[in-house]
Order: structure tokens, then C-alpha cells, then sequence
């Protein structure tokens, strides 16, 4: 077996790995790492994957990633929050990262509470509209952990079916 192959299949399982993570963890792209996986399989054990399996995972991917962007501004909206509360949102999220995992959580919630609180000073408002841009958060990171998730399955169990053929 070359060399190079097994250096791409042991690249593209960790580029899946953190896939997974950066299905959670925001600055990290996750579902297009783990398209970018899925991507190698497809080359490397070529008939394991099919051309529309790849081609419906990459539509999921762009999907995923888009509303990610768009998901928490619009329910953000939807509530009736300014941009205050999707700044304050943004920063809990950052913020969060270094209270893991509770704060990864709660940081988006909290962010968008204080900012929408420090635009109008109406608190009811702020809860409605922290909690709405909380949902969009779960939301979104749900739908990219598990595209993140199925892309990881079916690049590893081309892998495996590559290898097992083999012997």
C-alpha cells in the first residue's frame, strides 16, 4: 500500500475529528472539514461513496453553513432584538469558549440578554430575545453536528470497507 494513501486517510480522519468539534465550537468550520473528509474518501476509495451521496452532503454543507450566519440574526429579529443583542450574543459565544462547556451554553444566552438590556433597558424584551437568539444557537450547531456527523460515518466506513477489501 502507498505511503501517500495512508497519510490521506489518517489526514482525512482527523480533518473529521475536528469536524465534529467545530460542529460545536464556533470559529472552527465544521461541516466543510468534514465535507473536505468526506471529499478524500470519495477519491482515495473510489465506489464507496457515490457521486450524489457527495454531491447531497455538499448541498448539506452549504446549507448548514449558511444558516449558521443567517439563523441567529433572523430569530434575533424575529424577537424584536437590535443589533445590540446580536453583538452581545457573538461575544457570549466567544466569551463562553473559555468556561467550557456550560459556558458555550450559557454565553450566548447571557450576551444577547446584556445587550438587548443595555439597548432598551426592558427586561422582558431582553429575555424574549435572548432566548430566541439561544434557540437559533442550538439550533444551528444541532443541524451542523449532525451533517458533521454523517459526513464523518460514511468517510469512515468507506475507509473501512477499502481496507477490509484488501485483505
Amino acid at each position: 500500500m502507498e505511503i501517500l494513501i495512508i497519510i490521506l486517510v489518517l489526514l482525512a480522519v482527523v480533518v473529521s475529528i475536528v469536524g465534529i468539534i467545530g460542529a460545536i465550537v464556533p470559529a472552527i468550520p465544521g461541516p466543510p472539514l468534514s465535507f473536505a473528509s468526506l471529499l478524500v474518501a470519495y477519491f482515495v476509495a473510489p465506489g464507496y461513496i457515490s457521486l450524489s451521496l457527495l454531491i447531497g452532503m455538499l448541498l448539506v454543507t452549504i446549507l448548514a453553513t449558511v444558516l449558521d450566519y443567517i439563523a441567529p440574526i433572523w430569530l434575533t429579529k424575529l424577537g424584536g432584538g437590535s443589533k445590540s443583542a446580536i453583538w452581545g450574543s457573538t461575544v457570549g459565544v466567544f466569551l463562553g469558549l473559555f468556561f467550557m462547556p456550560v459556558g458555550l451554553i450559557v454565553g450566548p444566552l447571557i450576551g444577547a440578554f446584556v445587550g438587548e438590556f443595555i439597548h432598551e433597558s426592558d427586561l422582558s424584551k431582553a429575555v424574549r430575545v435572548a432566548l430566541l437568539s439561544f434557540i437559533a444557537f442550538l439550533l444551528t450547531t444541532g443541524i451542523k453536528l449532525v451533517a458533521s456527523l454523517i459526513m464523518t460515518f460514511y468517510t469512515m466506513a468507506a475507509f473501512y470497507h477499502y481496507f477490509y477489501d484488501l485483505i
